[in-house]
């Protein structure tokens, strides 16, 4: 009787625990773009341009892809060749910048071949107007930024206007809000001031209040953390530590693998701002 007992119990225990399994809520699982977006947000730069080229040759419509793979092509070169006085120095005696740099320009070229033709059909696809924009805005950061080299201003007008036209129809597209911040910072910061009118203007103090608007928007888990990044980056260039390292911590939670984060927090988060 005793064992009867015991089996039934036993019996009741599991089946509790199997319907608790099922009632409780599951954290949704990443889909394969995802995926790559969370390798890329934790620093995974090769891996992320790996998973998005598969992607990519799966789906090549998918404007996205072509968009994370330039992107974590480009986080790769940055890492690779770093912020030394000499860049051009640095880049031939970069050993795996040559690959890098072909697979960013043949997948720069294909993304922006695409977009263009959706634009032939539709010239008002806010989504291709977008990732032109985005597309265009890595090409320029690589050469102007990471390279040094003063090329890249048809891909700057083009991605201005493109992500103008996109917040004129949409002003709550945070990704553009987000991406055009960055170019008001890089113009008002790196732009000699007698120059700054010939591209536009720029206005730092903008950028980082739309920066902290974005960070806390209503959107989804990607596209604020694409936002909290840039909104971290712009504080460290800053050099308004106190405010980075709040951010950072928020990162660090969401993204706890990323080593830069990690990094960063070890040196400058020791003690609470």
């Amino acid at each position: 009787m005793g064992q009867e007992r015991a089996g039934v119990l036993a019996l009741v225990i599991a089946s509790g625990l199997v319907a608790a399994t099922l009632a409780a809520p599951q954290a949704p699982q990443d889909t394969a773009f995802q995926a790559a977006q969370r390798l890329f947000y934790n620093a995974r730069y090769d891996l992320a341009a790996a998973r998005a080229a598969e992607l990519r040759a799966a789906h090549p419509d998918d404007l996205a892809t072509y968009e994370l793979r330039t992107s974590a092509l480009l986080f790769q070169l940055r890492r690779a060749i770093g912020d030394p006085p000499d860049k051009a120095k640095a880049l031939k005696q970069c050993v795996p910048c040559p690959a890098l740099m072909a697979a960013f320009k043949d997948e720069t070229a294909a993304g922006q071949a695409r977009t263009r033709e959706l634009l032939k059909k539709n010239a008002h696809d806010e989504t291709a107007l977008f990732y032109l924009g985005k597309l265009d805005l890595n090409h320029v950061w690589l050469h102007l930024g990471t390279l040094g080299r003063r090329t890249g201003w048809g891909e700057y007008w083009e991605a201005r206007r493109s992500l103008d036209a996109v917040l004129a129809r949409n002003p709550a597209h945070v990704r553009a809000q987000v991406a055009r911040a960055w170019i008001d910072y890089i113009v008002d910061t790196k732009v000699p001031w007698g120059v700054r009118w010939t591209l536009g203007g720029g206005d730092k103090k903008k950028a980082l209040r739309v920066a902290r608007q974005a960070a806390d928007a209503n959107a989804d888990f990607f596209t604020k953390a694409e936002a909290v990044f840039a909104l971290w980056e712009m504080q460290i260039r800053e050099k308004d530590f106190a405010q980075a390292v709040v951010t950072a911590r928020r990162l660090a939670l969401d993204f706890p693998k990323n080593p830069e984060v990690a990094e960063f927090l070890a040196v400058r988060g020791k003690s609470r701002p």
